[in-house]
């Protein structure tokens, strides 16, 4: 075969004349290419990191410094005060250094030195306006004149065009809040769950707290902050995420999915190639540091720190804890198609291959009608069920021969793609065909994602597509803004031709994938299946419902004078309330990212006014003005805790810190283990759209994300994730579990529905009133 003798690089036959040594024009021009490649990238990356690294200066600016000070002192003027002569003193003398060159070099030193000083403070400068939060509180529309000025400070020193990574070094760290400031927002948050006698208790426990051991608890937590880049990052990714030993399957993974109504080809392979030739095209910025770095009000930096790990990366299991494993330069992907694993080059020539060359690769895997090994069906099982027996497993039957170098091809991948064999999507004419969807991204049939990488590409037969994300080592809005670019890229810049194919030239030429080999031992089978069942538990008591809110949305929401995000948080406390008959703790997911390597903080959305408002909706008696009132007043109280979530205020991180840090002194604390242990029933999530604002819905309404979502985070409780979309669509992703009979996902999702309108219907009735009136 062509490929056979493409692979090998030289031949040499021994003769009685010598060794005639022949070698491979093709082999070595590809050689030549990669290594080109390979200095190229290391270049590019060199020059962004030191573009990054004297930000918010530019290295052009070291030349003015230079040319600065050198005019000085041919004007006679001294502006070092004498240190360019002691400078000049302690350079060595030479015979091939004269008096004037050690004057140039001495003032070139000096000028160097005034130049990183001054990229110091600057940074420092910047870093203590990033500090400045007061915009945040104020009115939206209406900027205070410190704010405005604050504004115009930052801008001026952002410079013109950052890089990723520009802003790391000059984000705040963040701040660890005050003890009592904590403790009373907790008993403030708890106190619409609790009797009086109950509260009374809490109370208690927590004063007896504030006064010992949290005193001491919180003196290390501020070392560690000073000490650590981020005082909860790190242990907020072991103990919530790394040491759980549970299936992280539904568990802890989420899903992305496609465009809600548009599927740009039916074509499987070839939707595979160009969104996974776009995905390299991101990567490749991303490696360099091009990326722009995502702003608040298009000044105010974001922390980029997690996006570093969002390709090349493994989630590797252990007995006691796992381990996140990042590699750089992965030049390959493993596809997974009904049953077996195959290997893809992503190279070829040292460049990526085209969106036609990817699908020439995928088309032939789906062409491959060859059986899957014994025990290969099922392997990724092992990623799906409990920690503890896959890391035992890894050890004994994948630390050598043909399953370690298998199982090290897919640890190793930049990432995995799953071509499914069946078809998913949004159908309006059925009614459950987005909750099949979610379900399939969510954890499939249990054995075709491979859980533990840090992302599985899933494109069905029909072209439709979606993500599943592990979650320890970062959020849904990095995977988000990964995903935005995508599919804008897949759509809008690469097209198909008008049979659906990618565009480009088939390369006859390219070898074809590789199946991955494995030698699995009974014993090993029995383990994978023993997985298998464990999650196919799970997945089956997952109980989802997605619900397309189009009655209205963002925009006639915005005319109420309503936060959006507000005004459906205050619609999940009263559907909660129809649908139980009862209050809960809620979880709503906030952002700390505008503090270095932030990740989210937890806003309380169950507060003594939201539950006043929606028992008034509850109480015929009610008149609207009453009930417009308290609703007013909740979504005011929501606007301010998520404030302060998002400046570093929060609650919930600051008493998980203070638990590990009991819990690594080994002093029992009855109120700290009151508070981890009480249960999330209704657990929230906004997932950000249009973060970067590459497809205008305006002008393709079409093209617009369905969000993704979550599975539920209690037993007997309910996991929202919504996505606000343009100004006519919210979408509500509904998860529960079967099990429960206190739980049933449709008839939430009617509730939070009837919700929505009836919240609305206050609005209409005011405006109906003062129509009268006029």
């Amino acid at each position: 075969m062509a490929e056979a003798h493409q692979a090998v690089g030289f031949q040499f036959t021994v003769t009685p004349d010598g060794i005639d040594l022949q070698l491979s024009r093709e082999v070595l021009k590809h050689i030549y290419l990669s290594g080109v490649t390979s200095w190229k990238k290391r270049a590019i990356r060199f020059k962004n990191s030191v573009l990054t690294g004297v930000y918010p200066a530019s290295p052009s600016s070291w030349l003015i410094v230079v040319i600065a000070i050198m005019s000085t002192m041919y004007a006679r003027i001294d502006p070092s005060m004498g240190m360019i002569d002691r400078i000049k003193t302690s350079l060595p003398v030479s015979e091939f250094m004269s008096v004037q060159t050690q004057t140039v070099l001495s003032a070139i030193l000096f000028a160097t030195g005034v130049w990183v000083s001054l990229i110091i403070l600057l940074r420092y400068f910047l870093k203590a306006l990033l500090s400045y939060h007061a915009w945040i509180f104020e009115s939206h529309g209406k900027m205070s004149f410190s704010s405005k000025v604050w504004l115009s400070l930052v801008k001026l020193l952002s410079g013109r065009r950052p890089l990723l990574y520009s802003f790391q070094a000059s984000l705040p760290r963040l701040p660890v809040p005050c003890i009592d400031d904590t403790i009373s927002r907790y008993l403030e948050s708890v106190r619409p769950l609790l009797d009086d006698e109950r509260y009374k208790h809490m109370e208690t426990v927590a004063n007896d707290f504030k006064k010992d051991p949290a005193p001491t608890f919180q003196k290390y937590l501020v070392l560690k902050s000073w000490w650590a880049t981020n005082y909860v990052s790190d242990w907020w990714e072991e103990y919530i995420y790394l040491r759980g030993r549970d299936p992280i399957m539904v568990n802890s993974n989420f899903y992305t999915m496609d465009f809600l109504y548009v599927i740009p080809t039916h074509r499987q392979a070839a939707r595979a190639g160009n969104v996974v030739h776009a995905m390299l095209q991101y990567r490749r910025k991303l490696e360099r540091g091009e990326l722009t770095p995502l702003m608040a009000l298009g000044i105010v930096p974001m922390c980029s720190f997690q996006y570093e790990r969002m390709f090349n990366t493994t989630r590797i299991p252990g007995i006691e804890t796992d381990f996140v494993q990042h590699l750089k330069d992965r030049k390959h992907m493993v596809v997974y198609y009904r049953g077996r694993f195959f290997k893809v080059w992503l190279y070829y020539g040292g460049r990526h291959l085209w969106p036609s060359e990817l699908e020439q690769q995928f088309q032939r895997i789906l062409d491959d009608n060859s059986e899957p090994q014994p025990g290969e069906l099922k392997l990724a099982a092992l990623t799906a069920g409990n920690r503890v027996p896959w890391a035992r497993a890894r050890l004994k039957y994948f630390s050598d021969g043909v399953n370690k170098a298998s199982l090290e091809a897919i640890e190793t991948a930049a990432f995995f793609l799953t071509l499914d064999d069946e078809a998913h999507g949004y159908d309006p004419e059925n009614t459950h065909s987005l909750d099949l969807y979610a379900k399939s991204l969510l954890h499939g049939k249990s054995y075709d994602r491979w859980f533990d990488k840090s992302f599985t590409l899933i494109v069905y037969k029909n072209g439709k597509m979606g993500i599943n994300t592990e979650h320890s080592w970062a959020d849904a809005p990095i995977i988000g803004h990964m995903w935005e670019c995508i599919l804008a890229t897949d759509c809008f810049h690469l097209g198909y031709t008008e049979e659906g194919h990618c565009k480009g030239d088939v390369n006859k030429g390219l070898a074809p994938p590789s199946r991955l080999q494995w030698d699995i031992p009974k014993a090993c089978q029995e383990i994978i299946e023993g997985s298998y069942m464990v999650a196919k538990g799970i997945a089956d008591d997952v109980d989802f419902h997605g619900c397309l809110f189009t009655e209205f949305g963002k925009g006639l929401i915005k005319k109420c004078r309503t936060s959006p995000d507000a005004f459906i948080q205050l619609a999940l406390q009263l559907a909660h309330y129809r649908d139980k008959g009862e209050f809960c703790l809620t979880y709503e997911s906030s952002m700390t990212r505008m503090f270095r390597e932030g990740r989210t903080e937890t806003v309380r959305s169950c507060t003594c006014e939201s539950t006043a408002f929606v028992r008034a909706m509850e109480d015929k008696k009610s008149t609207n003005e009453q009930r417009l009132a308290l609703f007013r007043k909740a979504a005011e109280k929501h606007q301010n805790m998520y404030r302060l979530a998002m400046t570093g205020a929060g609650i919930d991180r600051h008493l998980f810190c203070l638990y590990i840090v009991s819990k690594v002194m080994d002093i029992d604390s009855p109120f700290l283990k009151q508070v981890l242990s009480e249960p999330w029933r209704l657990s929230t999530s906004q997932t950000p759209q249009q973060q970067l604002n590459l497809i205008d819905i305006q002008k393709f309404p079409k093209y617009v994300g369905a969000g993704g979502g979550f599975g539920p985070v209690a037993d007997d409780g309910y996991g929202v994730s919504y996505i606000i979309v343009g100004e006519n669509l919210i979408t509500f992703h509904i998860s529960s579990k079967f099990s429960s009979p206190e739980t049933d996902s449709f008839r939430f999702g009617q509730n939070i529905k009837q919700a929505m309108l009836d919240i609305r219907a206050l609005f209409n009735q005011k405006e109906n009133k003062m129509s009268l009136q006029q």
